[in-house]
């Protein structure tokens, strides 16, 4: 969902001059596109590759008078500019018979033998590792960073649309990219400079942010820290490059040979430095890969320049183009430091040329290296203040010492344009249903109304049921946070609610102290690790539809009260006490319990469970990213970072009526794996235990799906409390091919769908004194012969939808068994 609102807000939310501007295609005799030409303004070394519908768009700030286009196997054709300004060039290139006899070595696949291009490529492997700051102990230089939006594809039926009805003047700013050659308006620039500071022998880094500035959202850290993970640091000399959750291949990678070709096109001087030129393309289709070229050292085989476009037709939503471009240095004579990183993307609904979209680019500059001064472990480990006011709100004097690049014309009126923007009530309208679509909350002054995907559901016990809810909501960085919803169910005829507040003791420390109260219907045991988020709720008790009877509900009154703090950065500890009571919501369910006294059978048998417990939870999640520094904060990585947890609760006996003692240890490692150019697996692996006799409202359940709706981290054939445990550990695996299989198939090369496969496996056992503690209509049976079940999946159906066939692997006897069941699951990922 926020993919979706991302886009939603910069569609919905000339310039700088250039003497030379040429745009079209390349044809052979026979009307097919040429791929991956080259396209070179004639004396100079200014020029581009054609993409691989044989399309090209070339510009320079200098006046050239012919443009050259050449391809191996094919004559070199050049043509006369008749004007400064040539769009729509249909250019056609006659093969070459001289050309034709060294096919051998080189056409349209070059030959993986006798190639000078990939000896090249082994020196560069084989000195990857001796450039850059990686070549000493300890690093320092200055970081200047500006993220630029723009919306792309300007014409006058957009200017005159009624959506920019009183927002004509914003127009005024269109500038043309010198990439795609499309007309654009810049509609957000964040600039921020940073100090850098980095220790090899003990591979920490950290970086100070100096000053931060943005045209217009200085409030929006989250547009902001969701607009730089977008383009995530990255090295070409790594094998895999990961942008927007998929790894492309590198060029320089050691398993590029297998997908790209490689041409020695020139050699020359870059900056006193005799380098070499080589031009890749893919060598085949709908991979995630690049075409380009770079210059190579003669002697440090050091990366001098390189530039990488994304093939057209990777396997990629919402991305119509990817550009990069990267500078290097030379410090002394055996090693080159970046100097330079410029990063360009095109995200679209549709991949046509003529459809509208949005440029995001990102221009880093590296400046002022030092070398070899080390700091102790102390400095990396402290904690930065996440917030300082003065950070944000430096004068115009700190930006024209520390601006590396100065803006442009339409850079600098973009902070003047949308200053007035804000102003307009109908952009306060479209921004308003961006924000809501993204958050699931409609704004009313100082309070939030929603979820709004939440409204209705239904369930065995309530029928159909409706959900109001809000919270406080004075701006991101809210130190104290109130949140409550009420919900009513037509069939029980009930009202249920539930409250909660946080607050902020220590914004370094994350000191924060938080509780609440819920009473209302729950599914409990839908996930094997416990919660005590006390308005959490589960889609198994809130579905609109299911499988089978969903009767297995329980009444739930929860108040909670505890606290957290964040002693090193991503290591949360939690001390929770809750107390809760719970009965049956249904008639054709029941939680009874026989009581026991010192192990024996008193003969009393209770259907109501009250229970105090204390919990100590540690949750630890390397590589994490927020926004904001207020009591909540907004992940912006999700599923990009392991995490750990581990937890201990006690069971308080007698303690405010408390029934039952006993001890929960508790583990959960999720782990997001990229492996290499064939997906992305996702792993989780839990383990626990339940020491003492307990009834079934404490044990665990192994959590069961019987909605529609593919969940992760459940069990998709299984009912609900089908296994019944009190020791367990479980595996779930889920890759992604990212479309590597379907690529390879001609009728589904065109319609980008993704492969998708599922494991989930289970051991658990049940002890014979919880048996005997049972008093419920659930008859226990654990998964000791370890229960397991499998998926095949077709993802990215219509962009958005993926659809999972799902199969059991055992237990094929048990009443009721499902064998076999579809599900599906909503999503936008690039």
């Amino acid at each position: 969902m926020k993919y979706l609102f991302f886009f939603l807000f910069l569609t919905l939310s000339a310039s700088v001059y250039s003497q030379t501007k040429v745009s079209g295609v390349i044809k052979d005799a026979t009307d097919y596109p040429v791929a991956f030409a080259n396209v070179i303004f004639k004396d100079s070394q200014e020029g581009t590759i054609s993409d691989e519908n044989g399309r090209f768009y070339l510009e320079s700030d200098k006046t050239y008078e012919t443009v050259i286009f050449s391809f191996i196997g094919y004559t070199t054709t050049e043509v006369e500019l008749t004007s400064r300004t040539t769009y729509n060039m249909e250019v056609v290139v006659e093969e070459s018979a001289s050309a034709l006899d060294e096919v051998v070595v080189y056409s349209g696949k070059t030959s993986k033998k006798n190639n000078p291009a990939l000896d090249i490529l082994r020196k560069i492997w084989e000195n990857r590792r001796e450039n850059g700051v990686k070549k000493f102990n300890q690093y320092q230089y200055d970081k200047y960073e500006k993220l630029e939006f723009d919306l792309n594809t300007i014409d006058s039926s957009l200017i005159k649309s009624r959506v920019f009805k009183g927002m004509e003047f914003i127009f005024d700013q269109t500038d043309t990219s010198n990439v795609t050659g499309n007309t654009y308006l810049p509609i957000f620039i964040n600039e921020a400079a940073s100090k850098v500071y980095g220790d090899n022998s003990f591979s920490e880094e950290k970086e100070v942010l100096q000053g931060n500035k943005n045209s217009g959202f200085q409030n929006n850290q989250t547009l902001i820290a969701f607009v730089k993970d977008l383009y995530s640091e990255y090295d070409v000399y790594d094998n895999y490059l990961k942008f927007f959750d998929k790894a492309f291949t590198s060029p320089l990678s050691r398993t590029g040979v297998d997908v790209y070709n490689y041409v020695l096109r020139d050699s020359a001087y870059r900056d006193n430095k005799w380098c070499y030129n080589i031009v890749y393309y893919p060598r085949r289709k709908n991979e995630l890969t690049f075409k380009g070229d770079f210059w190579v050292n003669d002697t440090t085989w050091a990366i001098k320049e390189i530039n990488l476009q994304a093939s057209k037709s990777a396997n990629l939503n919402w991305v119509r183009d990817v550009y990069i471009e990267q500078e290097f240095e030379v410090l002394n004579d055996s090693t080159f430091l970046i100097t330079r990183d410029y990063f360009m993307s095109d995200f679209s609904f549709k991949k046509k040329e003529e459809a509208r979209g949005v440029y995001g680019k990102r221009t880093t500059l590296y400046d002022n290296y030092v070398f070899d001064i080390p700091k102790d472990k102390q400095f990396y480990a402290q904690q930065v203040d996440p917030y300082n006011y003065e950070v944000y709100n430096r004068p115009d004097e700190f930006w024209d010492t520390n601006r590396m690049e100065k803006l442009s014309k339409d850079e600098t009126g973009v902070y003047k344009m949308l200053d007035t923007l804000k102003t307009v009530r109908r952009f306060k309208a479209l921004y308003n249903v961006g924000a809501t679509l993204a958050s699931g909350y409609y704004e009313v002054n100082n309070f939030d109304v929603g979820p709004v995907f939440s409204i209705f559901g239904f369930n065995e016990a309530e029928g159909l049921r409706i959900r109001l809810g809000g919270r406080t909501y004075f701006g991101q960085n809210d130190p104290w946070r109130l949140e409550g919803f009420g919900a009513y169910g037509f069939k029980d005829d009930r009202f249920k609610y539930g409250i909660s507040g946080k607050l902020l003791l220590d914004r370094k420390s994350r000191l924060t102290i938080f509780g609440g109260n819920r009473r209302d219907v729950e599914q409990t045991g839908a996930s094997l690790t416990n919660s005590n988020d006390v308005l959490g709720r589960s889609l198994a008790s809130s579905s609109l539809l299911s499988v089978g009877a969903n009767d297995r509900l329980s009444r739930i009154n929860l108040s909670t009260l505890g606290f957290d703090i964040e002693p090193w950065k991503n290591l949360v500890l939690r001390l929770t006490g809750s107390y809760r009571t719970l009965k049956s919501a249904t008639e054709t369910f029941s939680i009874d319990y026989k009581v026991m006294e010192d192990g024996v059978f008193t003969g009393e048998v209770k259907s109501e469970l009250k229970q105090a417990e204390i919990q100590l939870g540690f949750l630890y999640a390397p590589g994490r990213k927020t926004s904001g520094y207020g009591v909540e904060r907004t992940i912006i990585n999700d599923g990009d970072f392991p995490s750990f947890y581990a937890g201990y609760s006690y069971g308080l006996k007698d303690v405010m009526g408390g029934d039952f003692e006993y001890k929960k240890i508790q583990a959960l490692y999720t782990q997001p794996w990229n492996i290499g150019g064939i997906g992305r697996l996702l792993s989780t692996v839990e383990v626990g235990t339940t020491i003492g006799a307990v009834p079934l409202s404490l044990l665990n359940p192994i959590p069961g799906n019987q909605t529609y709706f593919s969940l992760y981290n459940t069990f998709t054939q299984l009912d609900y409390y089908e296994f019944v445990s009190d020791t367990y550990g479980s595996l779930h695996l889920q890759h992604n091919f990212g479309g590597r299989i379907f690529s390879r198939i001609p009728l589904l090369r065109k319609l980008d769908l993704r492969e998708v496969v599922g494991f989930r496996a289970v051991y658990g056992t049940i002890s014979q004194e919880n048996k005997d503690v049972n008093a419920s209509n659930i008859v226990y049976q654990a998964p000791e012969d370890i229960y397991w079940e499998w998926s095949v999946g077709v993802g990215n159906i219509f962009r958005v939808f993926r659809l999972d066939f799902n199969f059991r692997g055992n237990y094929l006897d048990n009443p009721g068994a499902r064998k076999f069941g579809v599900t599906g699951v909503f999503g936008f990922t690039f």
